[in-house]
Formats: structure tokens, sequence, C-alpha cells
């Protein structure tokens, strides 16, 4: 693959991502229909559906023989293509249906099974993330990379919990908890591609998240890597896209983190919670 052939299909998920991002302007709070999809806190709104129907458009025209994965239509096209388009139609559902400021398009290219280009488009903010694989990462075109802080005591890190948090002892409460105690913080905002936006950012230095689906997290594995960040498995090995699982930092506290995170004791085990310690 020549950086020539990614740099085009950086442009067409780029104008994918922009035209999907304008859908959704237009319809936010102004919604008719919001529904969930069988799990609780799991919702759609015809915003998405609007939004996934311009990008697959858009790749219609461009890549007719590319299979497609998107959130709301599932597996589409050739199943034998060595392209695969992983579609977040709108990446933060639930926080858009409450006019929360924080959602996004996230659009991104595996080629034989490796994430290779990564679009996220934060259209409240006017932020566009991209990646190719050997061509850099951009905000609005300018050159991104990750943080330089070089340990969990000064990191700000962020995650996420699974729509299933309710019925699984494995939930992420414990992490989340064990995680605070041992940083400046730990945040929560409810969309995982501007999660990864925001760590090749430099915005936050770490992030963990179990439950994602492949469209949650292949635009960002492309745009946090090429931003100099690590990703991996919980245990530092390496990232599966199919396992619900990943862990992302600015590479510096990335042992550090995977360390902690292993050692979590379970949330059955806690009595009462120690106080924070001072961390300057």
């Amino acid at each position: 693959m020549t950086d020539n052939q990614l740099q085009n299909f950086l442009e067409i998920a780029t104008e994918a991502a922009l035209a999907a991002g304008s859908v959704l302007q237009s319809y936010c709070g102004n919604l008719e229909k919001i529904q969930e999809k069988g799990r609780s806190g799991d919702l759609v709104t015809e915003a998405d559906k609007a939004s996934e129907a311009v990008i697959l458009e858009i790749l219609g025209r461009h890549v007719p023989d590319h299979a497609i994965l998107a959130e709301e239509s599932g597996n589409l096209g050739d199943a034998s293509s060595k392209y695969l388009w992983a579609i977040d139609p709108l990446d933060g559902t639930t926080n858009y249906a409450h006019q929360y400021p924080f959602w996004a398009v996230s659009i991104g290219l595996l080629i034989d099974g490796i994430p290779q280009i990564g679009v996220i488009y934060d259209p409240l903010h006017n932020e566009l993330f991209r990646a190719g694989k050997g061509l850099g990462a951009t905000c609005n075109r300018l050159p991104i990379e990750v943080s330089q802080i070089p340990e969990l005591r000064t990191s700000l890190l962020v995650t996420g919990f699974a729509y299933d948090r309710r019925e699984t002892a494995d939930n992420n409460y414990a992490e989340f908890c064990h995680l605070t105690h041992l940083t400046q913080g730990v945040r929560r905002s409810g969309s995982a591609s501007l999660d990864l936006a925001h760590l090749a950012m430099g915005r936050s230095d770490g992030y963990w998240e179990r439950g994602l689906a492949p469209w949650d997290v292949a635009a960002g594995v492309v745009i946090v890597s090429e931003a100099g960040g690590q990703i991996t498995a919980y245990d530092g090995s390496a990232f599966e896209m199919n396992s619900g699982r990943i862990l992302a930092t600015n590479g510096k506290i990335h042992a550090e983190l995977s360390g902690a995170l292993l050692a979590v004791p379970p949330l059955s085990s806690w009595g009462n919670v120690p106080a924070a310690r001072d961390r300057g």
C-alpha cells in the first residue's frame, strides 16, 4: 500500500466524516425519536441513522468493492475484501440525546485486518482528527502528538463503562476507583473515539476501557499510534480489535498503567476506601 493510496483513502474518510457531521448538527436539539436497542442505555436516534446513510453513500460512490462494518447497519459488502471500513456514525449517542457536548463521527479503515486510516470529527468544537499509517496524525491539518507525562501519579486518565455494567461484576468500577487514587484524576466522557483523539492531542495521558466494538476504536488507534502513543491489551500484549478491550497511553506510562490495571483488587473485597494521598 503506497502513501498515495493511503492518502486517497484518508480524503474519502474525511469527506464522509465532514458530511456526517453536518447531518448531526442539523438534528442536534431537534430529535423526534430516541430508542433503546435492546440494552438499557444503548440508544439510537434518527440522527445516527441519517449520519450513517450519508457515510455509506459516500463510501459506495468511491469504494464500492470494499467491505463495511457499521454500527447501525452491521456487515455490508464483500466480506472477502481486504478492505474493511469500521463506522460509528454517532459515537456518544447518549450525550447527543441529552445535548451534552461530547460526541463525534468515527471512521476507520482496516486493511488485511490492520487499522491504517482513522478520521474522527467533532462538529461542535470544529475539530477534525486524522491519521494514516506512516502519514502522521493531525488535528485540523496541524501535527499532533501525545503528552510527555512520565509517571502514573502525575497523569490524567480517561475511561468508560459498557452497557452491560449492570449485569456483570466485570464492570470497570473497581478499576475506576483504584486508578482514581493512583493518579491526578480519571474522567469518563461517553465517547471512546474522542477519548482516543484527545489522548493523541496530549489532553490526557492514558485510556482504558472494556466492552468496545471495532467501530468505537478503529479510527482512534491509528490516530494515537501516529501521534506517538502506544496501544495494547490490558496486559501489554498485542491489541486485538475484536477483544472489546483496549489500553492506550502516551507510551511513557504504559507499563505502569498496565501493571496497575492487572493489580486491581475485586470490588467485592473493598471495605473502607482509603483516603486519597496528597500527590502534589
